[in-house]
């Protein structure tokens, strides 16, 4: 195990991440870049002292649990967690929580569908990368924290005032069930990952909804093949939906498309333009 540039490597990890990546205020007074130690401690779920020896390079020698929780909250890509765990001497072995990089190709690809709202998905149902159609049709997902970000939250926890709890979707109850049931088969694939644990036991605590759903136990998926958005700009926007699977990642690329020549491809084509900016506001 070398000490020394395993905690070389995890500060230039946790300098390089901004806490609105991860969900958390950036706060008035931060006198490094990126997370501070406890806050990565408490991401990886492993004590702020036990965090800090690492750092001091005076660590034990950490299990594979501990690299686990430290690759999900420093949010190292594949070859960043394979040097970790050289760096520690312990083999990597099963990814304990669905995948959260999304290759570079899947990116690309993202942004070569310009009449499409298009992103992608974890195991977990959090929106990882989107193209700029699919943020003016659904949200700004660069201005909003990563837990926000999660379409399980989206769909559970907002409160009902809102006429937006879901981007407006017309098919809210549909969605519920396909997404309870998607976390099912996530967390039996996953059984060990803390945080589809925790989201587990933050849905079942904040939602009777979604606790009725659970108790039901169904894990089947019927495809959704159409789904209709409330836009507060252009109205009804009715979209075909396809969904790719990313095996190795297990991630999804969702693809929202318009009937050609229909009323809603012409507002596809508006939001393009517009964008995401905010036309119901003044200066």
């Amino acid at each position: 195990m070398d000490r020394a540039e395993l905690a070389t490597f995890l500060r230039s990890r946790r300098e390089r991440i901004a806490p609105a990546d991860v969900g958390l205020p950036a706060g008035q007074r931060r006198r490094t870049p990126g997370l501070r130690r406890e806050e990565v401690a408490q991401l990886a779920f492993i004590s702020t002292e036990y965090y800090t020896r690492l750092e001091q390079a005076r660590g034990p020698h950490p299990s594979r649990e501990v690299l686990s929780g430290l690759v999900r909250a420093l949010r190292l890509s594949d070859a960043e967690r394979d040097h970790l765990h050289d760096l520690a001497d312990v083999p990597p072995g099963l990814p304990s929580g669905p995948p959260r990089e999304v290759r570079q190709s899947i990116l690309d690809l993202l942004h070569r569908l310009p009449l499409s709202a298009a992103f992608v998905t974890s195991a977990a149902q959090e929106v990882l990368a989107w193209n700029q159609l699919a943020a003016a049709l659904m949200e700004d997902f660069s201005a909003t924290p990563r837990r926000e970000r999660n379409l399980l939250r989206r769909a559970f926890l907002t409160t009902d005032a809102d006429e937006r709890r879901l981007f407006g979707v017309l098919d809210l109850d549909e969605f519920q069930q396909a997404s309870a049931r998607r976390l099912r088969t996530a967390l039996a694939r996953y059984p060990d990952d803390p945080e589809l644990a925790a989201l587990l036991e933050e849905l079942l605590r904040g939602s009777d909804r979604f606790a009725r759903l659970w108790a039901a136990g169904d894990v089947q998926v019927a495809p959704v093949l159409r789904k209709t958005f409330r836009h507060p700009l252009v109205g009804p926007v009715t979209v075909n939906c396809d969904a790719l699977d990313i095996a190795d990642r297990d991630q999804h690329v969702v693809i929202y498309t318009a009937d050609p020549g229909s009323s809603s491809e012409e507002a596809l084509r508006l939001l393009s333009v517009l964008g995401t900016q905010r036309m119901d506001v003044t200066a």
